[in-house]
């Protein structure tokens, strides 16, 4: 389920929101979707499917985006936990 933008995961009575900064660190990187997901070896589907919350990568494309954008993974994607 997405919420505001945002996914929406329930574990253990706490609602957990996730979302992703990917496209605005690829937009100041100067980097198109294309040429992200060719970096990637993942089709630029995918890289909008995950841009637009509509797609939750693997743990190994989460960290292979984060190299190729050259920031931390935990700078993309943002968990919020609200009870």
């Amino acid at each position: 389920m997405t919420i505001n933008g945002c996914k929406k995961f329930f574990t253990f009575g706490e609602v957990v929101l996730m979302e992703n900064n990917i496209k605005k660190y690829r937009k100041a990187k100067q980097i198109s979707q294309d040429e992200l997901a060719k970096k990637c070896n993942v089709t630029r589907q995918t890289i909008n499917a995950i841009e637009n919350n509509k797609y939750d990568p693997s743990l190994t494309l989460a960290i292979r985006i984060a190299q190729t954008l050259g920031v931390n993974i935990d700078e993309l994607f943002i968990f919020k936990i609200n009870n």
